[in-house]
């Protein structure tokens, strides 16, 4: 790893992407020139939103039928591969420092999800918590909009499903405990990789790999169903870890293991290109020319059914070294069906 004075220690992201959607931008054309360094390892804002509804139906047939909710955008995690940095150029900044900098905060969104969970309209689906950004980000800590997320569901006994890499989500058990006694909750635990040096680097704000599985153990000893998505594999850095990850996640009580391939669209492009020559140089061209066979040539990837899975003999063979590994650690294990008939439609009035 290339270690000076310019590399933002404690940030994924070493650079600021430019934003498509700006007229006018800094940039750095003429380095002679600047009398300090235009760019600076930045401390953490937060800006708060009041959204009109919180539910979101996601339209991709990957994910067809799903619906999420994101109480934050942006994310301190700093997850240099995140497919959700693009997002934030729709709020005028950047996918690279700002993403994990400028956190936009939907404090309101426990109010606007019980409005829409009372609508008549509403039928009971699975809500996915984190279809973007991590909802137990560091800020959540102070904040507890999470948390009283979650009551509202437990007070209408609607499904709800987590995706996480923070160990915090153990304050919260009591309410996950609750919702899972009716088969309403369903939790995965992002383990990228056992590495620390290259968890570190790579997801640099995160819990270690370890603290994830004690919280995937902690979660399975309370009766919550869990399971660990073992992604983005990316070859070349986390790939050959598939067999150790899936044993330890088995051997801690995950009763399911999932995975992606990486895939980088947008600015995520330019900002793994510029990680991964900082960070691991005597590699790049591998892991750059592989992600690049999994996608037609293109480090990129946005058609339907492939983006995710990837394509071509590199993407196979991960595969297939999952799915022997799945077989080997998780048979004769599943998550429970989630129970829709427990819904209080209309809200708790419903009852008398």
């Amino acid at each position: 790893m290339r270690v000076d004075d310019s590399y933002f220690k404690g940030r994924g992201a070493q650079l600021k992407t430019s934003n498509k959607y700006l007229k006018s931008e800094y940039v750095e054309m003429h380095v002679e020139g600047l009398d300090e360094p235009l760019l600076e390892n930045p401390s953490t804002q937060i800006f708060f939103e009041n959204p009109k509804k919180i539910i979101n139906k996601i339209e991709s047939p990957d994910l067809a039928g799903m619906f999420s909710l994101n109480p934050y955008q942006g994310c301190e995690h700093g997850c240099i591969y995140c497919y959700a940095r693009n997002t934030h150029e729709y709020y005028g900044f950047s996918a690279g420092l700002d993403f994990e900098s400028k956190i936009i905060v939907k404090k309101n969104a426990p109010e606007i999800l019980e409005q829409q969970l009372m609508s008549k309209n509403w039928n009971a689906a699975p809500i996915m918590l984190s279809g973007n950004t991590d909802c137990y980000q560091p800020q959540e800590k102070k904040l507890e909009i999470t948390r009283k997320i979650l009551q509202v569901f437990g007070k209408y006994r609607h499904p709800v499903s987590l995706i996480t890499k923070n160990s915090l989500i153990e304050r919260d058990i009591d309410v996950l405990s609750d919702l899972a006694k009716d088969n309403l909750v369903h939790v995965m635990i992002s383990i990228t990789t056992l590495n620390e040096e290259l968890r570190r680097k790579m997801e640099p704000r995160t819990a270690s790999s370890l603290k994830r599985l004690k919280t995937v153990e902690a979660l399975a000893n309370a009766n919550i169903p869990v399971g660990i998505m073992n992604a983005p594999l990316i070859p070349g850095l986390n790939h050959h870890e598939i067999p150790e990850v899936l044993k330890a996640a088995a051997d801690h009580g995950a009763l399911t293991a999932g995975m992606t391939i990486v895939r980088l669209n947008g600015s995520i492009g330019k900002i793994f290109e510029d990680w991964l020559q900082k960070n691991f140089p005597d590699r790049f061209e591998k892991v750059w020319n592989q992600i690049c066979s999994m996608h037609e040539g293109n480090v990129n990837d946005s058609q339907f059914g492939r983006r995710m899975r990837g394509d071509g003999n590199v993407a196979d063979a991960i595969h297939q070294l999952f799915r022997v590994s799945k077989k080997k650690y998780f048979s004769g294990r599943e998550m429970p069906a989630y129970d829709l008939t427990k819904f209080r439609k209309g809200g708790t009035l419903s009852l008398f």
